[in-house]
């Protein structure tokens, strides 16, 4: 091999670590700002389950919470910043494969883009509310209620749209179970660098994964079966955001005391996300 082909290949092994740093560095901002939105979505839904539910528990009340705190606007930047990273780790794992087991395998890159296209528009929510200085779609009461509502009324316009709004709904009971029983099984082991974890810290993980995957699951189910309803009976009022979605938890049998475990499980959820940002291989 001659001294160009040899510069060649170096500028080119160069390019590609770089490029691996940036994913890297991308995927686990992503991670911890997602871990962010879910403790903060959990700590505000506890506040429901005990009397004071001033607050959206989602993702429009959780921005609202950070945009009320000192430095509010540049934690808010920098939560979308983290987001923007996390759609693209998501999007250069539908183009290349992820580092999971069958990381490489069509659906696997298909669910990889669906993820993408979510917190793309997370992001782009985030940040149009910072730009906005509280202006934006974060912003006045119910709006994420609100929002699947007027999105559950347009789909019911649509030629089939019962049809399309029960698929859709059936779809993500389907994909909450699937997250449920793959935290139960403890699948996200196969993501993480287990040699390098302590006994303790694997502990600490298996409660926040499994705890935190269930609670999940069972909110997005729930939210699956109001989308279902909404459209058995033509009604998209029917249909519910995450903080009607966990509010009605309150009104069980169970009453709050059902709405706490959840919000406590979500809570798990995000410092799990966090140690995901940590030890996940990407």
């Amino acid at each position: 091999m001659n001294s160009s082909a040899v510069a060649r290949a170096g500028r080119q092994k160069a390019r590609g670590k770089t490029a691996s740093s940036v994913t890297e560095g991308a995927a686990r901002a992503g991670l911890a700002a997602r871990g962010v939105i879910y403790v903060l979505v959990g700590l505000l839904a506890l506040q429901i389950a005990f009397g004071d539910g001033g607050e959206q528990a989602d993702r429009q009340g959780a921005v609202a919470e950070i945009a009320g705190q000192p430095f509010g606007s540049a934690l808010l930047w920098a939560l979308g910043v983290g987001l923007v990273g996390m759609a693209l780790w998501r999007l250069s794992e539908a183009a290349f494969g992820s580092a999971d087991p069958d990381g490489r395998k069509a659906h696997k890159r298909l669910l990889a883009l669906v993820r993408s296209v979510f917190y793309g528009f997370v992001a782009f929510s985030v940040l149009r509310f910072a730009a906005g200085g509280g202006s934006g779609s974060g912003s006045g009461s119910g709006s994420g209620d609100q929002e699947s509502r007027d999105i559950t009324a347009t789909a019911l316009e649509l030629p089939a749209g019962q049809w399309l709004v029960g698929a859709g709904g059936a779809v993500i009971i389907g994909a909450g179970a699937w997250i449920a029983i793959q935290a139960v099984r403890r699948e996200y082991r196969d993501t993480l660098r287990l040699g390098e974890m302590s006994r303790a810290e694997r502990r600490v993980t298996d409660v926040t994964g499994v705890g935190g995957g269930v609670a999940r699951g069972t909110v997005f189910a729930a939210l699956g079966v109001f989308a279902v309803q909404a459209a058995v009976d033509y009604e998209p009022d029917k249909a519910k955001g995450m903080d009607d979605t966990l509010r009605t938890f309150a009104d069980t049998a169970l009453g709050p005391w059902l709405l706490a475990c959840v919000a406590f499980g979500l809570l798990l959820f995000g410092i799990f996300s966090f140690l995901l940002a940590r030890r996940r291989r990407v």
